[in-house]
């Protein structure tokens, strides 16, 4: 099969720092799913790996965690898909990921693909999805509520990096299915543009003071905070502009330590969001991923959410897949870039 891959890590301006390869086709087994691979989406994740982590010696390393594709196969004791199902997810970061023709999944991680939205459209979403979903309602534990319900409630969320892949899928689940203020950092003319259309009630740009841009809103104080970047640098803001019993969560790597010790007087709490833990771990409730795609996919059918395409590269190959890792490690893309079809 066809798949793109690296067998040294490289800069990515380097010619081979991701290669179009072949590898056998892979065989289900267990709870696996076999997927024929449609459309892809590149996320951070990609690159951090790929600068970081060299496979064994005369191995290829297989990149990729948000993928759309068709059920071609299935282990003896998958039982939650039916041959010819098309299918989201983002995967395990164990195993070789979705830049290839074929893949495998275990299919507790497994949603179905939303019905209203085309593959690349979809493949957008899986990876953002889940991290946004776990970092909302499991780390800030936001109450949920009925799509249909117009009631606010008294949370206020402060989204750091709001433009990005997670935040443009996370304001659109809290504008949804709760009744939480959402106030969304961006600074460029365009991403301001980008969440306003997505649902954030209010905008402040991250290269200014933070507290006095929330307090001329003359709104109540922030309860929550989304930290999808940056955290070292705006922590110690965080801290202060926080209410009392209020929660951060981070899915980033803080360049230098942070000074918990700093939200004790107002009794806070920092909670840290890494969407492969329960893949990674074989946790019990694995399967809440699955749950929580189909539940999304739900919602997108329904019309509440949109997808979070920023820019479609083309067809699945090194040469597009070098293009979209270099567009992530500039920190400039809004939304998703995705691929489609080999």
């Amino acid at each position: 099969m066809k798949a793109v891959g690296y067998n040294k890590s490289l800069p990515i301006t380097d010619s081979e720092s991701l290669i179009d390869i072949e590898l056998p086709q892979p065989i289900a087994m267990g709870r696996d799913l076999l997927i024929k691979v449609k459309a892809i989406a590149v996320n951070p994740v990609d690159y951090k790996i790929r600068q970081r982590i060299a496979p064994n010696e005369g191995e290829h390393k297989v990149l990729g965690w948000d993928a759309v594709g068709e059920v071609v196969a299935m282990g003896e004791t998958a039982t939650e898909f039916e041959l010819g199902d098309t299918v989201y997810y983002a995967g395990d970061l164990n195993r070789q990921g979705s830049n290839a023709e074929y893949q495998l999944v275990d299919e507790r991680l497994v949603g179905r693909k939303p019905k209203s939205l085309t593959e690349d459209e979809a493949a957008a979403l899986p990876l953002t999805t889940i991290t946004a979903w776990e970092l909302l309602f499991e780390h800030l534990a936001i109450q949920q509520q009925s799509p249909d319900a117009k009631q606010k409630s008294n949370e206020i969320i402060l989204v750091i990096g709001a433009a990005g892949g997670v935040g443009s899928i996370l304001i659109q689940i809290a504008k949804a299915i709760t009744g939480a203020t959402i106030i969304a950092t961006a600074s460029r003319e365009s991403s301001q543009a980008w969440v306003k259309k997505l649902g954030a009630d209010y905008v402040i740009d991250h290269t200014k003071p933070l507290q006095a841009q929330i307090e001329a809103l003359e709104i109540d104080q922030v309860t929550h905070v989304a930290s999808l970047n940056a955290t070292s640098a705006y922590f110690d803001v965080y801290t202060e502009l926080l209410a009392p019993f209020g929660k951060i969560a981070m899915i980033d790597d803080p360049s230098k330590p942070l000074d918990v010790m700093k939200m004790k007087p107002k009794s806070q709490s920092l909670h840290i969001e890494f969407m492969f833990a329960r893949s990674m771990h074989k946790a019990a409730d694995m399967d809440e991923q699955g749950k929580l795609l189909n539940r999304v996919a739900d919602l997108i059918d329904q019309g509440y959410i949109q997808t979070t395409v920023g820019k479609n590269l083309g067809v699945i190959n090194a040469e597009h897949l070098r293009t979209a890792h270099e567009e992530l490690e500039s920190g400039k893309s809004i939304g998703k870039i995705v691929l489609q079809g080999f």
